[in-house]
């Protein structure tokens, strides 16, 4: 072989090696940039890693106490009638108005003491009358020695939206929700009893006297007072009591 074709091939072979090494340069170089690209702080989602919770000695571990996300699977809505007799027996927003009212005890034959209200005695039947335009809202059955309490809304006068009752011996009650105009009957005086006794009450039934200075068995209450006044001012002679 020549010289000059000698060094043809030795030229060749050490082309042949700088590319294989090259190539291992460049594999390398593409490695390291992959791996940067998958390094948390090149943007990728970093996965996270197991860790073992080591319990506290002798501290009872915290039961897990499974619910049902539904709530009480037996529990219904009330029903439509449910949602119309509560509404029914609801006050009414009534605002004072001038309209004047009645005597609602016009048949009293013998005015008793001040208590809780004013007591009085009337002739078995008499009517207790609404005073004026009324909301019976409620009936206690048994409020008073088995004998009831009914209260009603004042609808219409100056003392509209106050609420008043009639217990004890009384029977023939208006239903509860009802409204009953001026001078209609609100109940009637029963057989047999322990008398009437007519008050302001409270929205939810208990007389005034109770909510407001409390009541002590024959104590003349400051309401029972003012409804004796209230019944003087139309006309009932109803006294000092």
């Amino acid at each position: 072989m020549s010289r000059a074709a000698l060094l043809i091939v030795v030229v060749a072979l050490a082309g042949c090696g700088a590319t294989g090494a090259g190539g291992t340069s460049t594999s390398t170089t593409a490695s390291s940039s992959k791996s940067a690209v998958q390094s948390p702080s090149s943007g990728a989602i970093p996965h996270g890693r197991p860790q073992a919770v080591e319990p506290t000695a002798g501290v009872q571990p915290v039961a897990a106490t499974p619910s049902d996300p539904v709530g009480d699977v037996n529990a219904h809505a009330p029903s439509l009638a449910e949602v119309k007799r509560e509404l029914q027996l609801a006050l009414v927003a009534a605002p004072p108005t001038n309209a004047g009212y009645i005597d609602p005890l016009q048949y009293v034959d013998i005015w008793e003491r001040t208590d809780q209200g004013v007591d009085a005695a009337m002739p078995v039947g008499a009517p207790i009358l609404a005073p004026c335009k009324v909301k019976v809202l409620a009936i206690i059955p048994d409020w008073y020695a088995g004998q009831p309490l009914v209260y009603f809304e004042l609808l219409d006068g100056p003392d509209a939206g106050k609420v008043q009752y009639v217990a004890e011996q009384i029977t023939e009650i208006a239903t509860a929700g009802s409204i009953l105009q001026q001078g209609q009957t609100i109940a009637r005086y029963a057989a047999s009893g322990t008398g009437i006794e007519y008050g302001w009450s409270t929205p939810s039934g208990v007389t005034l006297a109770r909510a407001t200075t409390g009541y002590e068995e024959g104590e003349a209450t400051p309401a029972g007072l003012s409804m004796r006044a209230w019944l003087n001012s139309l006309g009932a002679n109803a006294g000092s009591g």
